[in-house]
């Protein structure tokens, strides 16, 4: 019997987010995957080695996945790591591949699983909380209220369109364009906050503009709620 894949998303930060389902999803296969070049290079390892018992005991595939742009380079990368996981699945391995916040929200992860689970295996995804609402939680104050639109936007995208759009807009990893951000935020006479790893030990907030720094975090998110102008 071949194994199965699974997709558990470990939240945003603090171990004790995961869900319980996440972590019996983890307990139970023998095998997980991150990735990352080493286990102790991922994040979403660490996160997990806090409330998962002897996590460390477990074999452990580490799935290179290159930060960059060009297509190409990603879908051999994500062929690669799926030859990794399939070769685990044929022989009766289930894997569990961690991912941070939400498999389903910006998660390299989700290349792989298509991948797998078009030649024909079984696979899962368990849901895990997303960075942005835990962001939302920590600054005690919802995302929208009533009607307001929300808008989930990744760095890539066109911040001055970004910033146009009606209702909260939230700036994912947003440190890829930290300057930019700031300045068009000023320019726009905006107002909005950023929390950098949320939930993990070196969270730090940040309730002006101007306090944020440019090289921020790679996991650094900007709220910018509608109305909030200097």
């Amino acid at each position: 019997m071949k194994g199965t894949l699974y997709g558990v998303g470990v939240g945003p930060g603090d171990p004790r987010l995961m869900t319980y389902l996440a972590v019996d999803t983890i307990q139970k296969c023998p095998v997980i995957a991150v990735p990352a070049d080493g286990k102790e290079n991922a994040v979403s390892y660490k996160i997990a080695s806090g409330i998962v018992e002897n996590l460390d005991e477990k074999e452990c595939l580490n799935l290179t996945t290159p930060m960059t742009k060009d297509k190409a380079v990603l879908n051999a990368a994500y062929q690669a790591a799926s030859d990794q996981i399939i070769e685990q699945l044929e022989q009766g391995k289930d894997v569990a591949c961690l991912t941070l916040g939400d498999p389903t929200i910006y998660s390299t992860y989700i290349y792989i699983h298509r991948i797998v689970k078009a030649h024909g295996y079984a696979t899962e995804i368990i849901n895990g909380i997303p960075s942005f609402c835990a962001v939302s939680a920590k600054l005690q104050d919802s995302l929208v209220d009533r009607s307001e639109q929300l808008h989930i936007i990744p760095s890539t995208y066109d911040i001055e369109a970004a910033l146009e759009l009606p209702g909260t807009k939230v700036l994912m990893k947003a440190a890829s364009k930290m300057p930019l951000v700031k300045a068009t935020l000023k320019e726009k006479h905006m107002t909005g906050t950023m929390i950098e790893n949320c939930g993990m030990p070196e969270e730090h907030i940040y309730h002006k503009i101007d306090e944020i720094p440019d090289r921020a975090s790679y996991y650094s998110i900007i709220v910018v709620k509608e109305g909030n102008h200097d």
